[in-house]
């Protein structure tokens, strides 16, 4: 078959599964989005089912096809996978069949177990091998769950039945029908199982998590062989190519392979990362270090930053208190006014995330008088991004020596060009934002073309991605410290909240 040059992106979410066919011009051929079932068994517990993510996948990845097909002839080169990265799933060796749920990241059952490390004296090691925090959010606690409450599980694991990896480990041995068990540097980054500085899934690591050896799937590079699918599988018989965690897969879609760069993704919530090429940096304000990509797929490491509330905040506006008909509405309102004129919001819902880490905090309103309207309760939802976006950014500054020279974007609430251009002034830098804001899949299929040559440099995928636009920053210097100090102010009052008016 002979055609338009292309990959296809597989980029596998927690609410649903994406996919694009991306030509080795930088257009987007095909697309494809479908949703699956999330289940909450109790309080704090979230999990999937781990067929409803392989079949989503295997849908969409089919029906991006379809669509490109029907457009022009096209010749599928290679898959690239980008994924939620700290859900585990565990399934039979042989039959590939989910042995267990799995275990979403944002599950919060294994809090007993962290503190159960930590009052033990691991933090210090933990940090320094993985560069994370004892914490539910990633893998490792998730696994000595399950092992000790499913001592048959645990059984068949030690005989070598079972395999454990996050999700991309998991479509890929969909994809080749299990004749390879691989994940990369990145997704195995967030494991709390894996020595970032000696890149393995270190011995030690794996006995204090009490994971049994043998179950995890090879290391390989992000951009390099990951088998070949099989045609049954996603209608083409092609190599899986690239490989990457959702937000290394945007740092590198946004050409962010080099120290000193940095990206935001602004989602439900904000994930803001710091490339810092080969040097792993120890933070010392609240950040995790985290292994991301060089310009071929190559380990190197990123400071990374997550603020738990960022566009749910405009979504409570729209849902909880009916304010705005669309999301897109709030651009509009906030341009409406020439200032906050004092009304702050600090959307801590679930808490205050990095660089802070106030888990007990809760969220505030500062500054209503009775001329506030609902148009100031939305620029107040906007601008909580942006301030919060600075507050991580320097923190990653400061641990890591750089200076930021812009802040390259993606991510829905990207395309505000207000919250944009505010951005720009709150940090005083150029804001990027690229062409097609679906970076975290483009990370992917960059991965991916590089290794099976769609791309002959990561320079020409990143040109291939077309013009991006640029804002600059018009906020003078007393404006930007008078709306950092009130931005100070509420934080402290959502500080202050923890506990008041209720349980918490």
């Amino acid at each position: 078959m002979t055609g338009t040059p292309a990959v296809l992106a597989l980029d596998q979410g927690t609410t649903g599964s994406t996919a694009l066919v991306v030509a080795r011009d930088g257009r987007i051929l095909g697309r494809a989005y479908s949703e699956f079932p999330q289940h909450f068994p109790r309080p704090g517990w979230v999990e999937h089912d781990a067929e409803d993510i392989w079949e989503t996948t295997r849908k969409v990845g089919l029906g991006a096809q379809e669509e490109a097909r029907n457009r022009e002839r096209v010749q599928i080169l290679s898959v690239g996978i980008t994924n939620q990265r700290e859900t585990v799933v565990l399934w039979d060796r042989e039959t590939l069949e989910p042995v267990h749920r799995a275990i979403v990241w944002q599950d919060r059952r294994t809090g007993g177990i962290c503190r159960e490390l930590e009052e033990g004296g691991h933090l210090a090691e933990v940090r320094e091998r993985t560069g994370l925090l004892l914490d539910p959010y990633f893998s490792g606690t998730k696994l000595t769950w399950v092992f000790r409450e499913r001592p048959d599980l645990r059984s068949r694991a030690e005989a070598g039945e079972l395999v454990a990896g996050t999700v991309d480990a998991w479509l890929i041995a969909r994809l080749t029908g299990g004749r390879v068990e691989a994940t990369d540097p990145t997704n195995a980054s967030r494991t709390l199982l894996y020595d970032i500085q000696e890149r393995r899934w270190h011995p030690d690591l794996l006995t204090l998590f009490e994971v049994p050896e043998g179950i995890l799937p090879e290391v390989r590079p992000s951009s390099g062989d990951f088998g070949t699918t099989l045609a049954e599988a996603i209608g083409v018989e092609v190599p899986v190519s690239g490989v990457a965690g959702d937000q290394q897969a945007a740092l590198f879609g946004q050409g962010c392979w080099e120290r000193g760069l940095a990206k935001n993704t602004y989602g439900t919530g904000a994930f803001l990362l710091l490339h810092t090429g080969g040097e792993v940096v120890a933070s010392e304000h609240g950040l995790v270090t985290t292994v991301a990509c060089g310009p071929s797929g190559e380990p190197q490491y990123a400071l990374e930053g997550s603020i738990f509330v960022a566009g749910a905040a405009v979504q409570w506006l729209r849902d909880g208190l009916g304010l705005l008909k669309t999301a897109a509405d709030s651009e509009a309102m906030a341009r409406s006014l020439s200032s906050n004129e004092g009304v702050y919001m600090v959307p801590a819902f679930v808490g205050l995330g990095a660089p802070h880490w106030k888990p007990d905090a809760r969220g505030v309103l500062t500054g209503l008088t009775r001329g506030t309207r609902p148009e100031h309760l939305v620029r107040a939802a906007l601008e909580a991004m942006a301030y919060s976006t600075s507050d991580v950014l320097t923190a990653m500054e400061a641990d890591s020596g750089v200076e930021a020279e812009e802040l390259r974007v993606d991510g829905a609430a990207s395309k505000n060009d207000w919250l944009m251009e505010f951005q720009s002034g709150i940090l005083d830098l150029p804001v990027r934002r690229p062409a097609v804001v679906e970076t975290t899949a483009l990370g992917a299929a960059g991965l991916a073309g590089l290794g099976s040559g769609v791309w002959k440099d990561a320079d020409e995928f990143l040109e291939a991605q077309g013009r991006p636009r640029f804002f600059r920053s018009r906020m003078g210097e007393k404006e930007r410290t008078d709306l950092l100090g009130g931005w100070n102010r509420a934080l402290a009052a959502a500080e202050a909240a923890v506990g008041s008016g209720g349980s918490s």
